[in-house]
């Protein structure tokens, strides 16, 4: 998959295309259902496939003090992507100048003269351009008049219900990683480097993989964070995996932490994995975090927390139902 940052880095080898735009945060069913049809399209016209994207999310960009948590950052959307048959990805950097282009202004220049679009789809709720003036029924007029076809997909529905990434935040913010789970079509994961901490996990018993999970502003605290608290979780990107973990997302009150931090301590293993890149999947969620008085009560909440780990993972390898466990 070829990643194309910025328009101005369109080739003329880049024209001719199948495209569909937006956010793709997270990448759930509903996305993959436009992803499964660009696909088949590319394929029958024989043409590239390309999600057009965007970072920062324009909400982030204005400084939205309501801009939803990421499901996904840049990275982990680009591996996601990867798994659909996308040929392309034309990144967008969000700034002044894109926000202040007029709607029939990224037609012309990104859509006709860059992508040389054949074929795009688009939500049905799909607005662009300064001020969100841009709409469906400007892409069809642009459509005509330059030869190519604009196609809206509907809104995808489970049960009744519109998939969509706000439903999976509400669902991870409840603890409800099967709802989740349901509408992003697996198991919700995060991503990132293992980076140096302050080794306070190291000198409790406890070695942790640390990775700051905070977005493009590095203010944004727990409200801000996709989900919070403790998890049984597996871990990959190591020699062997699954892996087994205990991981808390939070900020550390007892540790008065401040930025967003995913801390993951794996059973039973204890190597220098700094500078790797790990996935931490959430299977099920322990407890809140929260402040304790000092660190020798953490420290014993800590073996807690890896006893009710342990017990989950042996009665999920017996194949046993899961019952709730003890805080």
């Amino acid at each position: 998959m070829e990643i194309i940052r910025g328009h101005y880095n369109l080739r003329p080898r880049h024209h001719g295309s199948v495209v569909t735009i937006g956010n793709f945060d997270g990448v759930h069913l509903g996305h993959q259902a436009v992803l499964g049809q660009l696909s088949e399209k590319a394929a029958e016209l024989g043409l590239p496939s390309v999600v057009v994207t965007f970072e920062p999310h324009p909400q982030e960009y204005f400084g939205d003090a309501q801009a939803p948590a990421r499901l996904t950052r840049f990275r982990e959307k680009i591996l996601t992507l990867r798994r659909y048959a996308v040929d392309r990805v034309l990144n967008l950097p969000f700034n002044e100048k894109l926000a202040s282009m007029p709607a029939q202004e990224f037609i012309d220049r990104v859509l006709v003269r860059g992508l040389g679009v054949r074929y795009l789809i688009v939500g049905d709720d799909f607005r662009f351009g300064h001020r969100r003036r841009g709409d469906i029924g400007m892409l069809r007029a642009a459509g005509e008049q330059h030869g190519f076809q604009v196609i809206n997909m509907h809104t995808f529905e489970i049960e009744g219900a519109r998939v969509s990434s706000t439903r999976i935040r509400e669902a991870l913010q409840r603890g409800d990683l099967d709802t989740a789970g349901q509408l992003l079509g697996r198991s919700y994961r995060m991503a990132g480097k293992v980076v140096h901490g302050d080794a306070r996990g190291r000198a409790i018993g406890f070695p942790t993989a640390n990775i700051y999970v905070h977005g493009p502003h590095r203010d944004r605290q727990q409200s801000h964070l996709p989900l919070s608290g403790v998890y049984a979780v597996d871990v990959f990107g190591l020699e062997t995996e699954p892996m087994r973990g205990v991981a808390n997302i939070g900020v550390r009150p007892t540790v008065d932490g401040r930025s967003s931090l995913l801390e993951v301590h794996i059973l039973d293993y204890d190597a220098d994995i700094y500078g790797r890149h790990i996935q931490a999947e959430f299977l099920k969620k322990l407890r809140d975090e929260r402040r304790f008085e000092n660190i020798e009560a953490l420290t014993r909440q800590i073996q807690r927390d890896v006893a009710h780990a342990r017990a989950f993972f042996d009665k999920r390898l017996a194949g046993d139902d899961i019952v709730s466990l003890p805080l």
